[in-house]
């Protein structure tokens, strides 16, 4: 699916939601940060570099939009009593979670599958695919208490259709692509929470530096140019769209 053709960010669109963003700290998250914040929303940065976190939340805090809230974690490392740790925190200080983006990722390998290591296939797999499931398991009551949360996964081509020496991070894509879509299907008919993805496709991004060092960056669009996108999928412009997979229309 795509968005509406016409679609553009309306003034406090996101006004009073709270939004949790993973991977907050650099890329397309920082970008999305900021973003939902500038459209009101009140921020819960996540990711592992407090350092980095600590920058878009003092960028947020001088434009003037809604103080945000920190909570580093590593999604690598975290167990069971962090996410309910996790879970205890947002309670307490707001009640409800609104919109969780999950943004965070591990690039994994490239390389062939004959040689691939154990160990980074697992962090691939337990950034990318089981750490979503576990905070999602975690946060549900949270979302629940919000008269319409979303959930929103930021996706890849390689998720519907693998690609050499792409073995780790493809295989977690697409597992999180079916987490997406058997939330959504568990959703229907029995809550005001819906599930959707979103492939942003080629991104000036350092993961997609890292991924294609020799591509010129100025051939690829900015995270900014997903901005319309991802603030419609979070939003309440998207309400009764769930278990979708969206591509952005470059």
């Amino acid at each position: 699916m795509h968005i509406p053709a016409d679609y553009s960010i309306k003034a406090e669109c996101l006004k009073d939601k709270i939004i949790v963003v993973t991977g907050a700290g650099d890329g397309i998250g920082r970008v999305a940060a900021k973003s939902f914040a500038a459209s009101g929303a009140t921020l819960v940065l996540m990711g592992r570099t407090l350092a980095k976190l600590e920058v878009v939340y003092d960028e947020i805090e001088a434009a003037g939009h809604p103080q945000p809230a920190i909570l580093p974690i590593n999604f690598e490392s975290a167990v069971e009593k962090d996410y309910i740790d996790m879970c205890n925190v947002l309670e307490e200080t707001f009640g409800r979670v609104d919109g969780i983006l999950y943004n965070a990722g591990d690039l994994g390998e490239r390389t062939p599958i004959s040689n691939h290591s154990l160990g980074a296939w697992q962090r691939c797999m337990q950034v990318n695919a089981t750490a979503p499931f576990m905070m999602t398991q975690a946060l549900l009551p949270l979302l629940a208490n919000a008269p319409h949360a979303s959930i929103l996964f930021t996706s890849s081509s390689v998720a519907f259709k693998g690609r050499a020496y792409w073995g780790a991070y493809a295989a977690s894509k697409a597992a999180a692509e079916n987490l997406m879509q058997t939330l959504a299907d568990e959703f229907e008919g029995t809550c005001n929470i819906r599930s959707n993805s979103i492939n942003p496709s080629a991104t000036r991004t350092k993961m997609r530096a890292a991924a294609y060092p020799a591509e010129d960056p100025i051939t690829v669009k900015t995270a900014e140019d997903l901005m319309p996108a991802y603030t419609y999928l979070i939003g309440d412009d998207s309400l009764g769209i769930s278990g979708q997979q969206f591509q952005f229309n470059n």
